[in-house]
């Protein structure tokens, strides 16, 4: 009895278990099914508007600026050298590098001794030759006097030999008679030749002793330069570099013992490519006398002057391209020779044009325009210049607009944006193209916009845009590109 009855309860409690899994699982049937088949919610979509700076198309006049890198060089620099060989004596506390000295001061002083020594032989050779020429003066003096007597001579011998003759002629004289005073003239003729040689001997003497004397002369002035060479003076005011030489110490001749620079006449030699030349240029295709600036920075210091280009190379080096150009500094305080600098020069001036960030400018050119409705569109520019970050660009019809300065991949044509303008300015946004809708098409619009996904507040605005007499070409174009989706 007792079994039965525990059969029977458990099998009333295994009936109802059945029951109520029966029961749940139709419950989860009911709700699957009731999930599949309900639509699915719509939430209302957004527009995406991202935030982007802003820069104004403000046709201005600029003068472009190009920059190059350049060397600075003294137009003034010399080498020292030694005229003539020997042991430095003398050196001026000056002379070392970086020293200063003015035109004229003593820089070093050779042994003069053997200088010395050969202008002493050159005079003594000098008052030989002036001994020579002071006897060979008296020597013709004495030969023209010999000459004189020999011509007296042979005068008295002719009148001799003219009597003896007459006397012959009248009988009273004898042939032997006139034959020895023809002999007497005749040897007197001969003495008298003989003294007009004496004389050109002379003669050419005086002229040789005057040659010996003047290359004697000669001789005296190479002896005086070779002692002045000695002494080495500054030929200009300057600053000196690269002394080699001390005191005690030897130098040969022509040997270079240091060199003298004029830090105050310094110029700036800078190349610039072939464009950029061509751009310096005026229209007679010479280069253009251009100001320039140049800059060093020295330990965060600027150092800067001014300057104007005076000249450029004849020809390119080997392996070299552009054009190297010369630029002579106005002042040149704190500068030196050799120091690298920045060179700045004004070109000439564009009108009608605007400067932009270089990220405003795509590499075709084009720039993205801030439209009706904050909307962008893609307008093409002409790139004239780049300066550092920044480019300039001609301006032509979109005078005072607003482009996007920083261009991005998320940014393109239609996409609507927040603009940040930089402080002080406005935007000016492109006018929008109207057009007018027929009736059907208006209807049609409207239709569309209804029953979309949009929330309420945007399909009241369009449609109120789509009842206007006018709308936008643009938002017409929008629309109809989505309904053919």
């Amino acid at each position: 009895m007792r079994f039965l009855r525990r059969s029977l309860t458990g099998i009333f409690l295994l009936a109802i278990t059945l029951v109520l899994l029966a029961w749940a699982g139709s419950m989860i049937r009911g709700a699957v099914v009731a999930k599949m088949n309900q639509e699915p919610r719509s939430f209302p979509q957004r527009e995406r508007v991202l935030s982007v700076n802003v820069a104004v198309l403000d046709p201005q006049t600029i003068v472009p600026e190009l920059t190059a890198f350049g060397e600075l060089r003294s137009q003034r620099s010399l080498d020292l050298r030694s005229a003539t060989g020997g042991i430095v004596q003398e050196v001026s506390t000056a002379l070392v590098d970086g020293g200063t000295v003015t035109r004229g001061e003593l820089l070093l002083r050779i042994d003069p001794a053997v200088a010395e020594a050969a202008l002493d032989r050159v005079r003594a050779d000098l008052q030989d030759a002036e001994a020579e020429l002071r006897d060979a003066e008296r020597a013709l003096v004495l030969a023209e006097d010999e000459l004189s007597a020999a011509r007296a001579q042979s005068t008295l011998r002719d009148q001799a030999l003219t009597r003896a003759r007459d006397l012959a002629d009248r009988g009273v004289g004898t042939a032997a008679a006139v034959e020895t005073a023809e002999l007497a003239s005749s040897s007197a003729q001969a003495a008298v030749l003989t003294q007009r040689q004496s004389v050109a001997s002379a003669q050419a003497r005086i002229d040789q002793a005057t040659t010996s004397l003047a290359r004697q002369q000669i001789n005296l002035s190479e002896a005086e330069r070779d002692l002045s060479d000695t002494e080495v003076l500054a030929a200009f005011d300057g600053q000196l570099s690269a002394v080699t030489v001390t005191e005690g110490g030897r130098v040969s001749a022509n040997e270079s013992f240091g060199q003298l620079i004029d830090p105050t006449q310094l110029e700036v030699s800078f190349r610039v490519s072939t464009s950029q030349y061509a751009r310096l240029l005026d229209g007679r295709g010479e280069l253009v006398q251009s100001p320039v600036r140049v800059m060093l920075d020295v330990g965060g210091v600027d150092l800067q002057t001014t300057g104007t280009i005076t000249r450029e190379s004849a020809s390119v080096a080997s392996g070299q391209t552009g054009r190297l150009l010369f630029a002579k500094l106005d002042t040149a305080l704190g500068f030196r020779p050799g120091d690298f600098v920045t060179v700045s020069i004004d070109e000439p001036a564009l009108e009608n044009v605007a400067l932009i960030p270089a990220t405003a400018v795509a590499a075709d050119q084009t720039v993205l325009l801030i439209g009706d409705d904050q909307r962008l569109s893609v307008g093409q520019v002409k790139l004239l210049r780049r300066q550092g970050d920044n480019v300039i660009v001609s301006v032509e019809e979109f005078a005072g607009k607003a482009i996007v300065a920083e261009r991005s991949p998320l940014l393109g044509a239609g996409i609507k944006v927040s603009p940040i303008m930089p402080e002080g300015e406005e935007i000016a946004v492109l006018e929008p193209e109207m057009v007018a809708l027929d009736p059907e098409r208006r209807a049609r619009l409207i239709a569309f916009v209804s029953s979309g996904p949009m929330p309420d507040d945007v399909k009241a605005r369009i449609i109120g845009q789509l009842e206007q007499d006018e709308v936008s070409s643009e938002t017409v174009s929008r629309l109809e590109s989505r309904m053919g989706s």
